[in-house]
């Protein structure tokens, strides 16, 4: 499925939302921007939790604010500060699920739990932090949902928890016209699992990329004042200085390491590439 975002605009206060980005058909987009960026209020904004002051927000070129029953439920979400009562258990809420959703995958589930070892008797609010997670993503993809909206699944996670819904998420994209919006802390989930980035900051987004085209063709050089005199600046997007050592983020690597062999080239990363595009200024 296909998610189109045009020039959507909330305001809270001094903090202003203005978004556009898209989701294409068959691809996991992820959305990375520091705490208060707008990230939630995005995933709301999609969701018709929150209304929007402006722009548009399509799913296959239909208004999400006129989607049908049918059609919503081809949306699995998984929220960050979202949960089931503490004091009902796996068993417990299958038939909620049931009832709930017209195609849920009852099998799949049930199977799925098993195999991650989830108890269906124990107090869900005695459960882990991993086993909580499991729970809600396996939900969001428990009914035939084509569409997944996922804000921080894998947040407090250790790597093997993490592992095992990166390892769903892979699954869950082997079907055809699948897509998933996901916003994570954690840059070498998304550099591993996502096909394209937004970057957001302060309600806005500062960066779109591919990201193979990230990990491949980004750097950051560090220079000494007498080497930053003499670079060609043409491929300088960003520039800050520390002391006085000039770091420069480029997506043109390649260049840099070919013509000043002496410059010291970092590899680009999510986190780099982030905080030079927040903390750095035009050339």
């Amino acid at each position: 499925m296909e998610l189109q975002i045009k020039e959507i605009k909330k305001q809270y206060g001094k903090f202003q939302l203005d978004v556009t980005m898209e989701v294409q058909p068959g691809q996991i987009t992820g959305l990375v921007g520091k705490n208060g960026a707008g990230k939630s209020t995005t995933f709301k904004s999609i969701l018709g939790l929150i209304r929007v002051e402006g722009g548009e927000i399509l799913l296959d070129g239909k208004p999400v604010t006129t989607l049908s029953n049918e059609e919503k439920e081809k949306i699995g979400v998984v929220l960050s500060n979202s949960n089931f009562s503490g004091w009902l258990t796996i068993s417990d809420i299958v038939p909620v699920l049931r009832s709930m959703y017209a195609q849920f995958e009852e099998d799949f589930f049930l199977t799925q739990c098993d195999k991650m070892e989830l108890p269906m008797k124990k107090p869900i609010k005695e459960f882990s932090t991993g086993m909580a997670a499991k729970l809600k993503v396996l939900v969001a993809i428990s009914h035939k949902a084509q569409f997944l909206i996922l804000d921080e699944p894998t947040s407090g996670l250790d790597v093997m928890a993490r592992n095992e819904i990166l390892d769903l998420l892979r699954d869950y994209m082997t079907e055809d016209n699948r897509s998933i919006l996901i916003s994570s802390h954690i840059s070498s989930d998304l550099e591993t699992l996502c096909d394209d980035l937004y970057m957001i900051d302060d309600g806005k987004i500062v960066m779109h990329e591919e990201t193979d085209v990230l990990l491949a063709d980004y750097g950051v050089l560090k220079l000494s004042e007498a080497q930053y005199e003499k670079i060609d600046k043409e491929y300088l997007l960003k520039i800050r200085k520390d002391n006085n050592t000039f770091v420069c983020l480029t997506k043109e690597k390649a260049f840099y390491a070919e013509n000043y062999p002496e410059a010291v080239i970092e590899k680009g990363n999510i986190d780099d590439v982030f905080a030079m595009m927040i903390q750095g200024e035009e050339r």
